[in-house]
C-alpha cells in the first residue's frame, strides 16, 4: 500500500477554483433599469477553507493490535504489518444572502434593505413562548393563593 498520489496540487486548484468565484459581482448584483430607476442588489457573502496532509509510518500513542499485554503497552500500528500512514483533506465554504438594493431615482440614491422573513417569523415565535410562559407562570402563582 505505497501508492503515492498528488493530492495536494488537486487540493490547492479547487482552492484556486472557489476564490476565483468570490468576485465583487457575488456582492454587487447585475443592475437593473426600468422605467428611468436603477436598482444594483447587494448580498452579504463570506467564505473560508482550510486543508491539511500528513503521511508517515505509524504514530507513536496508538495501540497496537492483537497484542494482549497485561500493561496496555502502545505500539506504532497494528500487529502483523508495517505501519503506513497517508492523507490529505481540505474544504472551502462560501455563502451568500440578500443584504438589498440600492435604488438610484433622479440622482437620489436610496438604500432598501432585503426583509428576512425567517427572522421576522422567529421573533414572533419567541415571543409567543415567552408570553405563554408568563401566563402559566401568573395563572400557577393565582391558583396557589386560592388553596392557602
Amino acid at each position: 500500500m505505497t501508492r503515492k498520489t498528488d493530492s495536494s496540487s488537486d487540493i490547492l486548484e479547487k482552492a484556486r477554483a472557489a476564490t476565483d468565484n468570490a468576485t465583487v459581482g457575488r456582492v454587487f448584483g447585475t443592475p437593473v433599469e426600468k422605467d428611468g430607476v436603477l436598482i444594483l442588489p447587494v448580498a452579504v457573502v463570506g467564505g473560508g477553507g482550510g486543508g491539511g496532509s500528513g503521511s508517515g509510518s505509524g504514530a507513536a500513542g496508538i495501540k497496537a493490535r492483537g497484542e494482549q499485554t497485561g500493561d496496555e503497552s502502545f505500539g506504532t500500528g497494528s500487529a502483523g504489518s508495517e505501519p503506513e500512514g497517508e492523507g490529505s483533506g481540505g474544504g472551502f465554504g462560501y455563502s451568500a444572502r440578500p443584504a438589498g438594493v440600492y435604488v438610484l431615482k433622479n440622482g437620489q440614491v436610496s438604500w432598501q434593505p432585503a426583509v428576512d422573513v425567517n427572522k421576522i417569523v422567529l421573533g414572533g415565535q419567541l415571543v409567543l413562548v415567552a408570553a405563554l410562559l408568563v401566563t402559566r407562570s401568573i395563572l400557577k402563582r393565582r391558583g396557589r393563593r386560592r388553596h392557602r
